[in-house]
């Protein structure tokens, strides 16, 4: 698992308390039952504060996954 992966976990557990299912690359906002639209908000804003970068609007609605948003992340932050 990467590092990225493994701080967006944390970021998953702790605002999606109630999921229990594994957090891979491929997850997506369906199989979170609390992962709506205000959810999501409040996934983003935890993953700019975290990480120390900023997504536009449009560069959030190309995520179709985990994995998307983890090689945006690990991109703006120089890993890739």
């Amino acid at each position: 698992m990467s590092d990225t992966l493994t701080k967006v976990t944390e970021l998953i557990r702790d605002l999606f308390y109630d999921y229990h299912g594994p957090v891979t690359r491929e997850l997506t906002a369906l199989e979170v039952p609390q992962w709506d639209s205000l959810g999501h908000v409040q996934l983003m804003v935890s993953v700019e504060q975290s990480f120390g970068v900023r997504f536009s609007t449009a560069e959030i609605r190309k995520f179709a996954n985990l994995g998307d948003l983890i090689d945006a992340i690990d991109k703006k932050k120089g890993g890739r």
